[in-house]
């Protein structure tokens, strides 16, 4: 005896007469124009998947169901980010931030701080009276580099070198020259497109602390970037 009297035609039936969905999908077998449709996955009429983004990942799996058209998904349907900045690919402008890099709305390096178009290079130094760098400044400026190839295109900066008060004027103005001319060649060594930068020495000008004290001359002793375009 059938004991689903009221199944509708076409669909497959088991020996009781009931209709069978062998994926569940809630469209019988025999009906189910898509047989196999993944656990979880939202079905039309038919029977078959629906994937209203577009982006090959089905609704009811798809964890970002509203995911623009063109944009790399990964298996969850969310849009992927290779470089892990925070910023999907599709909206990615700087693709291959360096991990821990501070981005912008379109995934490239923030170089200056809100409202500043300036920064000392903390770290970079000389040896005394030459533009030889220490050691201990090429960590500084690789990180520097890798930002820089990753900023956007069509900036322009200015790598400023600057000295304390001691010595000579003239001497001074030409070492810190020489400085800022080093820290920029140190950058264009490391894939940072020349053209994206201007060196220039200021000498013992524009002091940010005191020449009366040791500390204070240090702090003074150094190579700042400015951003001039």
């Amino acid at each position: 005896l059938d004991k689903c009297p009221n199944t509708p035609m076409g669909a497959t039936v088991d020996a009781m007469g009931c209709p069978s969905d062998s994926d569940k999908d809630g469209v019988y077998s025999g009906i189910d124009q898509c047989p196999n449709t993944p656990m979880g996955a939202t079905v039309d009429a038919k029977g078959c998947p629906m994937d209203s983004d577009s982006d090959g990942v089905y609704n009811g799996i798809d964890q970002c169901p509203d995911t623009p058209a063109g944009a790399k998904v990964d298996a969850k349907g969310c849009p992927m980010d290779a470089d892990g900045d925070g910023v999907a690919d599709y909206l990615d402008k700087c693709p291959n931030t360096p991990a821990g890099v501070k981005v912008d709305t379109q995934g490239c390096p923030i170089l200056f701080e809100a409202g500043k178009s300036a920064l000392v290079l903390e770290g970079v130094t000389f040896a005394t009276n030459s533009a030889t760098l220490d050691p201990s400044s090429t960590e500084i400026l690789d990180r520097l580099a890798n930002a820089l190839q990753n900023a956007q295109s069509g900036a322009k900066l200015e790598v400023a070198g600057y000295t304390d008060n001691t010595g000579a004027r003239a001497h001074n103005m030409r070492l810190s020259q020489a400085r800022a001319e080093s820290v920029m060649k140190y950058l264009v060594s490391h894939g940072v497109p020349a053209g994206m930068m201007v060196a220039k020495g200021y000498g013992p000008d524009f002091p940010i602390d005191t020449n009366a004290t040791a500390a204070g001359r240090a702090n003074n002793r150094r190579v700042m970037l400015k951003q001039i375009k």
